[in-house]
């Protein structure tokens, strides 16, 4: 049952589709990130800024340069510790990424999710999916497969129903700024103490 459900969603992702999944945080919504077309309609979906860029999960950290350009050193500690888990790390991005997942920047959002059907559904694809949080933008992620039904309606191709995700706040979300280590937004994984040391 588990395995069929994976692959429909892979199919389905692939022929251009939305599907909605549980990760360790809240639900996310995965497309193809080399498919335009499907970012495009993630955007409209979402109803979120087009500046705005979409984070990727991926298997494990040996498939990060598939997505970054390069791994900076400061990030080396924070993978081996933290992935997979809730933190989203900000890579610079490979130039073959499409604008559109990137926001039109140079950077690329990147995690591991730690949760079974998320981790599955990465490994079925064997590539990178998107992993943006199932919400109206600047709204309350969803935490079950019924909260994504009432946001979204039928225009969710498909869901992976994992139950209820344990969330109460989102991945913790580090980059550079001015070439200094910077927490951008605070999550489950607390780093700001940390980094200070």
């Amino acid at each position: 049952m588990f395995q069929s459900t994976i692959k429909t969603a892979v199919e389905i992702i692939l022929r251009g589709g939305i599907v909605a999944f549980p990760t360790e945080t809240y639900y996310g919504l995965a497309v193809d990130p080399d498919n335009e077309s499907a970012l495009q309609n993630l955007y409209r979906l979402k109803q979120r800024e087009s500046k705005k860029p979409l984070l990727v999960l991926i298997e494990n950290s040996s498939k990060i340069a598939s997505v970054a350009a390069v791994v900076p050193d400061e990030y080396r500690s924070l993978m081996e510790k933290y992935w997979p888990g809730p933190l989203t790390l900000i890579f610079p991005a490979r130039k073959s990424l499409s604008p559109i997942l990137t926001g039109h920047s140079t950077t690329v959002g990147v995690r591991v999710s730690p949760h079974p059907i998320a981790e599955a559904l990465v490994r079925a694809m064997g590539r990178p999916v998107t992993a943006t949080s199932a919400n109206l933008s600047g709204q309350k992620p969803a935490k079950t497969a019924d909260e994504v039904k009432n946001i979204f309606g039928t225009r969710i191709d498909y869901i992976l129903d994992g139950g209820e995700t344990a969330a109460g706040l989102c991945s913790t979300l580090v980059g550079f700024k001015d070439e200094v280590l910077t927490v951008f937004r605070e999550g489950q994984v607390s780093l700001t103490a940390e980094m200070k040391n």
